[in-house]
């Protein structure tokens, strides 16, 4: 860990098979931010990753009137995290929309197996920098930048680490858009990693 990423945290949001080309609700190309995130991992101390974790009658789903096919069901393959993701590296986990009449998008709405939530981890390992990546980045990934935002962090979308549903053709575009201008720090992994490299020559 350089000093440029102390008190970070590399967050990796939703990177589930249900989420990844073949999966209930894949995103194109969603596969693609495995790589991206094994390469940035081994700059950081603090790896969090987070998944959809719901029941089979959960209110999102369309035999609810919600507005997603069932995806991510708790127990199975679906909601499992990507198998090429290097979990060696991931310190803590968190599930988010685990009950059936509550949905929730962002990371900071789950828990962990102790029941604690991702803002109480973060502030009681002294984190305030938040490098978040994953899927899908016009959803979750919105939602969680935003969340943490709000709750006094600095934060970097990692942009080349995400990808985006597209309802409509650009809105991915717009939710990096949307959030850069609520102050978040939009960087690439190339980015990213020059600035560790450079840290660590400067040390």
């Amino acid at each position: 860990m350089t000093a440029e990423f102390k008190h970070s945290a590399l967050i990796l949001v939703d990177i589930q098979n249900d989420f990844c080309p073949g999966g209930a609700l894949a995103v194109a190309e969603g596969d693609q931010t495995v790589g991206v995130v094994n390469k940035l991992m081994p700059h950081f101390d603090l790896v969090i990753s987070t998944q959809d974790w719901h029941p089979a009658n959960h209110i999102s789903f369309a035999g609810r009137g919600g507005p997603w096919p069932p995806h991510c069901v708790q127990g199975t393959f679906g909601a499992e995290l990507h198998s090429q993701l290097i979990k060696d590296k991931i310190s803590n986990y968190f599930r988010k929309a685990a009950t059936a009449d509550k949905d929730a998008y962002s990371e900071f709405e789950g828990t962990d197996e102790r029941g604690r939530s991702l803002n109480d981890v973060l502030k009681q390992l002294g984190v305030n920098k938040l490098y978040v990546a994953g899927l899908a980045t016009d959803y979750c990934v919105k939602a969680t930048v935003l969340d943490a935002l709000k709750l006094g962090y600095k934060v970097y979308p990692i942009t080349d680490g995400m990808r985006a549903v597209n309802v409509n053709p650009d809105d991915g575009d717009r939710a990096l858009a949307e959030m850069s201008q609520q102050g978040a720090h939009l960087i690439t992994s190339d980015e990213l990693v020059r600035a560790a490299e450079a840290a660590n020559v400067g040390a």
